[in-house]
């Protein structure tokens, strides 16, 4: 499906199985129940587009704006996010297992209670991120920007490099309560 407006539509229980979606707008769409599998996405807009208790399976979204994206108690399961705008995106109580996040922006975006199995966010923007009530397993983060990040004390199990655990160190000193005291 190339270049297809489909704005502000109502979309409940859609399903698209093996196609390939080519600028195609979803913004303000309401798609409660939306099944993806097999889909490959370039580009589009799904910018607050609402599509709670969603399943995505294989899919893989390039250069996709999707602000405000509402995916909450969604399950996602070898899924790629790559050079994705997800800022102020919601993911609450979401089950994401294999998920890849490559320079994306997730400015504000919403984890709380989510299950984040095997997920790596790579080179991306997580300010203001909320991962209040999150669990993770086997997951890493590699060079991402973590200003300002809520519920840091639920990275418990991710993977870091050791200068990006240098990097938030003032933040992971918040979380266990240590006062970071002025040089003398």
């Amino acid at each position: 499906m190339t270049s297809a407006n489909l704005a502000g539509a109502k979309a409940h229980d859609l399903r698209l199985d093996e196609v390939r979606l080519v600028d195609v707008d979803l913004a303000d769409v309401v798609a409660p129940g939306l099944r993806l599998l097999d889909v490959a996405v370039e580009r589009g807009g799904w910018t607050n587009l609402r599509a709670p208790e969603a399943q995505l399976t294989r899919v893989e979204a390039n250069g996709l704006r999707a602000t405000g994206l509402d995916l909450a108690e969604a399950e996602l399961r070898d899924v790629a996010f790559l050079g994705c705008r997800l800022d102020l995106a919601s993911f609450r109580f979401a089950t994401l297992e294999q998920v890849t996040f490559v320079e994306c922006r997730l400015d504000e975006a919403d984890f709380h209670g989510a299950t984040l199995t095997s997920v790596r966010f790579e080179q991306c923007r997580l300010g203001g991120a909320s991962f209040e009530a999150a669990t993770f397993s086997g997951g890493e983060l590699r060079g991402c920007e973590l200003d300002d990040l809520r519920g840091a004390d639920r990275l418990r199990g991710v993977r870091m490099p050791w200068p990006d655990v240098v990097a938030i160190a003032g933040l992971l000193a918040a979380v266990v309560g240590i006062e970071i005291a002025a040089d003398d």
